[in-house]
């Protein structure tokens, strides 16, 4: 489907993905209350797959994150690291956070900065629009009201 104006389509987006600073309002909620909030994310785009945000660490409230042993290997970013984010009330969300410590090259602008799975975060938004999971659970894309897919993750699309 071609994007509707003020879209971007993600089969526009570049391969190998690129890591970008943007000026947008990013926003975080779980248990009721804010986790993350930033004017300053860096989003990385990538063909087929709608924008992941990664946070500064400074904008995410101390005690939030917990750090685990889970660990996964991107081809183009290299080692991520895992957080449980964890709610005031004990509640938690295990694997639900993550971070590059020492990316690639081409990826420094995230090191050290905090990406989010929202599917277990009660909300998340983007410019105050409200964030849809990328479709499928593995991948950890946003997507909002402006971009068009369709996005890697729904069924049928392991092979693209």
């Amino acid at each position: 489907m071609p994007p509707r104006p003020g879209q971007e389509s993600v089969w526009d987006y570049p391969r190998p993905p690129r890591a970008e600073p943007v000026r947008r309002q990013c926003e975080v909620i779980f248990a009721g209350r804010t986790i993350a909030i930033t004017l300053a994310p860096v989003r990385v785009i990538e063909t087929s797959h709608p924008p992941t945000y990664y946070f500064p660490p400074e904008s995410v409230i101390p005690g939030a994150l917990v750090p685990n042993e889970h660990r996964t290997y991107c081809e183009w970013k290299g080692w991520a690291s895992y957080f449980d984010v964890v709610g005031p009330d004990g509640q938690a969300a295990p694997d639900a956070a993550w971070t590059y410590r020492d990316p690639k090259p081409g990826f420094e602008a995230i090191a050290d900065h905090i990406a989010f799975y929202p599917q277990p975060m009660e909300v998340c938004l983007v410019d105050g629009d409200f964030v849809r999971p990328q479709p499928g659970g593995f991948y950890g894309g946003w997507v909002t009201s402006d971009v068009a897919g369709p996005f890697k993750g729904v069924p049928g699309s392991e092979g693209w």
